[in-house]
């Protein structure tokens, strides 16, 4: 089943998203890798021995502050340095 959706995205995103022949299929693959990181996270958690729960999901999500901007900024640094290649190469790097 396909379900057309309409969004509004950052104007990075929607360039990106333009020059992509299947657009639909791009955003659906990083979606589908998002929801296959979250179940992954779960499966390393068990591993070592912690039980996850809706219950404990719906707890921990409304009791963590939203991201500030300079930590989003920071986590795109960081992103940006792993795909570079630098990270954790670069000891200069703030904390």
């Amino acid at each position: 089943m396909t379900k057309r959706v309409t969004v509004s995205l950052p104007d990075d995103v929607a360039a990106y998203l333009d020059r992509e022949e299947n657009a639909s299929a791009a955003v659906a693959d990083a979606l589908r890798a998002r929801m296959d990181r979250a179940a992954a996270t779960v499966e390393m958690l068990r591993a070592v021995g912690i039980e996850v729960t809706e219950e404990g999901r719906d707890r921990v999500r409304g009791s963590l502050p939203r991201l500030t901007a300079g930590q989003r900024a920071e986590n795109k640094r960081r992103r940006d340095m792993v795909r570079a290649g630098t990270w954790p190469a670069d000891e200069s790097a703030p904390a």
